[in-house]
């Protein structure tokens, strides 16, 4: 997967994500909504920062906290699928898309490491 596709779905996973906290926000969730929001945006933060890296150790470092971010991510989803605040929909969609950011990260933290 190139580089272009995945800044391309990290950033169309941040508006579902922007989205997903404006409803929670609507439903006075105010924990997991503030939470979800900054992980689920910082992966394409760290994706276009990495971008701009100093090195490679610097590009690499980047991707691994998008890495994180993502991971993170998906415990917040299944915490808020868990407590009946997105339907069983949202979540499988939301996770999908999560879930294929994190397998190109971890095929471009792989190929990173090996050039």
């Amino acid at each position: 997967m190139s580089d272009s596709k995945l800044r391309t779905q990290s950033t169309d996973f941040a508006v579902s994500i922007i989205s997903l906290v404006k409803a929670l926000k609507e439903k006075r969730e105010s924990i997991i909504s503030n939470q979800i929001g900054r992980s689920g945006t910082s992966i394409g933060a760290n994706i276009y920062e990495a971008q701009y890296a100093h090195s490679k150790a610097d590009f690499i470092a980047k991707l691994q906290i998008a890495l994180k971010e993502a991971s993170e991510t998906g415990y917040w989803l299944d915490l808020l699928y868990k407590t009946d605040y997105i339907t069983e929909t949202e979540y499988n969609s939301l996770c999908s898309a999560c879930s294929s950011i994190r397998i190109m990260l971890i095929s471009s933290i792989k190929t990173a490491k090996n050039e």
